[in-house]
């Protein structure tokens, strides 16, 4: 299995964390890890992670990325660059095919059955699956770009340079035009293209915007979600861990949706806990290291009136970190 991420030193505890759960998964795989600052770089290479080509920005941008770097947010630049990644590691490497990783998506189960469903198309959407209550696909779009694979055919290629071109031209952290970022031009791609294929495996895309529709049980070591309104079940292959901010305070916070105490337990709970060992462990390579990008928490988030009103609505998922993993 091919697999490309891109991150910098500020998400590197969160892009080692997926591949980690990867290694434990996974028999056979490669990924491709596109290094978006120097520190990040440096301790990649170091590292030599048995499973991953480390690629550094001066061997993957070109002319056409670096004119648009310089009118483009650090995030926007990350969702310009991600097609040129999976376009990059095909042509350079000469796959056959390469899925697209977010770098906070952590495994729970080998992807193995994605690619069965997948068969022979030569594209792969994951839709966003949103719970009616924070339905955000007129904003962000149908479909989400956190697994998203192209085959190197004359389908897979097409789709793939028709959407690098497009987020050259335009990839914004706003709407306009019906686009929005990188993600917004994938909604009418199986009327667009040929061979495209929208998963239909619940247990792959799991995240806050859809959690609430399941339940989860562990059966003989192996987690599975149960969908309440069809009671339909899968095996749990990855959560995408969106949203998770990390504050300078040592405050966590976990976005604005109700995640439940099983949710928290099962997912979240670990998840930072595995984000904290592997942040300790990379401090002997760069002491100064703040690999989970830790930022000052708004004032917004420390109102009164806001923290009440977000506490009335279930929605106040900001912690004390020692207090929500004791």
């Amino acid at each position: 299995m091919n697999f490309c991420t891109l991150f910098d030193s500020n998400y590197l505890s969160r892009g080692l964390a997926m591949y980690y759960s990867l290694e434990k998964v996974c028999d056979d795989f490669h990924l491709y890890i596109f290094a978006f600052d120097s520190k990040a770089e440096s301790i990649l290479i170091q590292l030599n992670l048995k499973h991953a080509t480390i690629i550094s920005l001066n061997d993957f941008e070109d002319a056409d990325l670096l004119k648009v770097k310089s009118t483009r947010t650090i995030a926007e630049y990350c969702w310009t660059s991600t097609s040129s990644t999976i376009l990059y590691a095909i042509e350079k490497y000469n796959l056959p095919y390469c899925t697209y990783l977010d770098a906070d998506l952590f495994f729970y189960s080998s992807p193995k059955p994605i690619f069965e469903e997948m068969g022979d198309a030569s594209i792969l959407l994951t839709e966003h699956r949103y719970t009616k209550r924070y339905d955000k696909s007129r904003k962000s779009g149908k479909y989400c770009v956190q697994f998203i694979t192209f085959k190197n055919n004359e389908f897979g290629l097409k789709a793939l340079k028709w959407w690098r071109d497009q987020c050259i031209n335009w990839c914004y952290n706003r709407i306009e035009d019906g686009k929005f970022g990188d993600q917004k031009y994938l909604d009418d791609w199986t009327t667009r293209f040929e061979g495209v294929h929208v998963l239909g495996n619940l247990g792959a895309g799991v995240a806050a915007w859809n959690v609430q529709q399941y339940n989860f049980n562990y059966e003989n070591d192996k987690l599975f979600l149960k969908e309440i309104s069809t009671q339909n079940k899968f095996q749990m292959i990855f959560y995408h861990f969106h949203y998770l901010r990390f504050y300078k305070n040592n405050k966590i916070e976990l976005g604005r949706r109700t995640l439940s105490n099983d949710v928290l337990n099962l997912f979240y709970r670990p998840y930072i806990l595995e984000l904290d060992k592997i942040k300790n462990s990379l401090l002997k390579y760069d002491s100064n290291l703040d690999s989970h990008g830790a930022s000052i928490e708004p004032q917004s988030l420390k109102t009164p009136f806001l923290f009440l009103f977000r506490k009335l609505l279930g929605i106040y998922n900001i912690y004390q970190k020692e207090k929500f993993l004791s």
